[in-house]
């Protein structure tokens, strides 16, 4: 008879569920359904691990992936930082960015952090619901967490820029969630942000940076496929794939 060691037992005593369909927030007039981990209270760091290597994320204290009735549009995807390799405009945001100074802070609420994110939803995701959120709802989707997270903040002669939140696993980092000043021109600071991630993971030994899904026809995912080579969940498996190929993706 097999036995469960400590750490596979917490796994097994999980359950999923589909929710109801909902408006998709990528695909224009899509309807979208996810399945969900629970309970919470047994999602550890660990256990956690294995759901982002199953293809789930998570939002707040939430844990899901997409289970979209005939679609398949998000692909999990992942970076194996020890063979990416910046490009010539990644090298470029990389001098363009020097400057900026990043400090680890609790996993709390900042009003200065807030006031950020409030103008980045009004710049670049208006009318998508979370520019109205309220600082509960900033609270409970970014700062509640029952796994290994990080609140990084970026700053440049002492004004805020960015601020990051990232898991750590036990074979690299999760991006969760990254907004920053709208009104810095010039090389993106979320490219940036992508880049001093994979040095993290790069610095610690692990292999992997996981930036959640990529969308072919979704532009807010588009930036992903610039990072390469990049690794997707397809058919229960990681592997790498051209995300600049037309067929790739398809629902």
């Amino acid at each position: 008879m097999s036995h469960l060691n400590d750490s596979e037992l917490p796994f097994s005593l999980l359950q999923f569920y589909s929710t109801a369909a909902y408006p998709c927030s990528y695909l224009p007039g899509e309807r979208a359904m996810s399945e969900v981990a629970t309970p919470t209270h047994l999602i550890t760091t660990e256990v956690y691990g294995e759901l982002v290597r199953r293809g789930f994320r998570r939002s707040g204290v939430f844990t899901y992936r997409p289970n979209c009735e005939g679609c398949r549009a998000c692909i999990p995807v992942r970076l194996p930082v020890e063979r990416f390799a910046p490009n010539r405009s990644q090298r470029r945001c990389l001098k363009a960015h020097a400057s900026l100074h990043a400090r680890e802070l609790p996993l709390m609420y900042f009003d200065e952090h807030y006031r950020l994110y409030l103008r980045y939803q009004a710049a670049r995701h208006l009318g998508g619901g979370m520019d109205q959120d309220n600082h509960e709802q900033y609270s409970r989707f970014l700062l509640q967490s029952r796994v290994d997270s990080r609140l990084i903040e970026f700053s440049e002669n002492g004004e805020l820029r960015m601020v990051s939140i990232i898991d750590v696993l036990n074979d690299g980092l999760s991006s969760v969630y990254t907004f920053y000043d709208p009104d810095v021109k010039g090389v993106s600071l979320g490219s940036y942000n992508i880049l001093w991630q994979i040095a993290q993971c790069t610095a610690n030994n692990w292999p992997y940076l996981y930036l959640g899904y990529w969308i072919r026809d979704s532009r807010k995912m588009a930036y992903k496929a610039n990072f390469r080579p990049i690794e997707g969940l397809i058919d229960d498996a990681w592997r790498e794939f051209d995300a600049s190929d037309e067929n790739a993706g398809n629902r």
